[in-house]
């Protein structure tokens, strides 16, 4: 009885015949490929026990035997920092300049791969909730921020670099919102983004255009290379129905139109929304001055009675969506559920964020820490 057999045969019977299919594909590859996995019975448990939960990481091996070569050399005891990861992306993106099919392949085999690393990590129990969201969005982070800069870099080629009103360089800026905001992104997330730049100007190349337009192709080629769906699937798929007008909105526009935007339209909703805004890819310091100068948009000094009523309206609209739907019994929409949990927390940000620094966080477990520490939740109830 070989390893699998052994490590199988802890498993229930129920869980046999389909995990015996898996390693039957799964060795046929990997022998065309010459692999062979080491002999250690605590990764071929773990083995069993992540393809006997996760179907997506079974076909991933099999798809790709030298994942499970890889996954078994690699210290999954330990998590991928994001600089491991850019690291490791910088070099499956080699030779990829100025061909964006092949970007888009390569981007999308990359996340396969790490995705299956974070879920074995998950599964096998190696790793806490906490950190998992974390590595997830860790990841959509540096996917982002490595292909921004490739693309940013393909349209200076082509149009010159976009440049301020006080002439220098200007970058894009990308706000994760959302979980992806929060850094609570989990498996099948899409992540929400708003683009932004400094300031208006034109592109320095001889095929001159305005930022506006530079940073709206830059945008929408960002948009469909994440998006695009094919038969490798796709890398992300984005909502940018959070910015300033919403759909009908710019897909980019200036920090000075952005931030009159929100003194001027702004919506309690839209202040609900920010609160999970960060930086995740693009021109980091621009867009942390950015984030900086809309905290009083979003956390008020005083207490804030308005807030009380918009927020009963929000609620109510979400407890009518949930009857409409029939979404009673579900774990995210309905009651008690996920969304509802993230609403209480987000309430108490916006009514008493202002003057109480300790919930100006974008994730929610701290946020519920700190209420149920303070006494506005009881540690029971939290």
């Amino acid at each position: 009885m070989n390893n699998f057999h052994t490590a199988l045969s802890t498993l229930p019977k129920l869980l046999h015949k389909d995990l015996l299919i898996h390693w039957e594909l799964f060795q046929d590859n990997a022998a065309r490929q010459q692999l062979e996995i080491p002999d250690d019975p605590a990764f071929w448990q773990q083995l069993v026990q992540v393809w006997g939960s996760s179907e997506f990481v079974a076909r991933a091996c099999i798809r790709e035997p030298d994942l499970l070569l890889e996954l078994s050399q690699q210290q999954l005891q330990s998590p991928c920092h994001a600089q491991q990861l850019r690291d490791r992306l910088t070099q499956a993106l080699a030779g990829c300049e100025g061909n964006d099919s092949l970007l888009g392949e390569r981007l999308r085999t990359f996340r396969r791969r790490q995705m299956a690393r974070i879920a074995w990590r998950d599964l096998a129990g190696i790793a806490d909730v906490t950190t998992i969201l974390r590595e997830l969005s860790d990841l959509a982070d540096v996917i982002l921020d490595e292909t921004l800069q490739r693309l940013y870099d393909g349209l200076c080629q082509r149009y010159g670099t976009p440049r301020g009103e006080d002439g220098e360089p200007q970058h894009l800026v990308v706000l994760g919102m959302g979980k992806l905001g929060g850094q609570e992104l989990n498996f099948s997330s899409d992540i929400d983004l708003i683009f932004a730049f400094p300031q208006r100007g034109q592109s320095d190349g001889s095929k001159s255009i305005d930022n506006e337009d530079f940073f709206r192709r830059l945008g929408q080629k960002l948009i469909k290379l994440l998006s695009e769906m094919t038969a490798e699937g796709f890398v992300y798929r984005v909502d940018m129905r959070l910015r300033p007008f919403g759909a009908s909105g710019p897909l980019a526009i200036p920090f000075s139109a952005f931030e009159d935007y929100y003194q001027t339209h702004g919506r309690e909703w839209e202040r609900y929304a920010m609160i999970k805004a960060r930086v995740v890819a693009g021109d980091k310091i621009q867009g942390e001055l950015l984030l900086q100068s809309l905290q009083p948009f979003i956390y008020r000094r005083y207490l804030d009675y308005g807030a009380f009523e918009s927020l009963r309206q929000m609620k109510a609209l979400i407890a009518q969506e949930v009857e409409r739907k029939g979404l009673r019994r579900n774990v995210k929409l309905g009651p008690g559920g996920i969304r509802e949990i993230e609403f209480i927390g987000q309430a108490f940000q916006l009514i008493y964020g202002g003057r109480e620094p300790e919930l100006r966080q974008r994730s929610l477990l701290p946020v519920l820490d700190y209420l149920a520490a303070s006494g506005r939740l009881s540690e029971t109830t939290v």
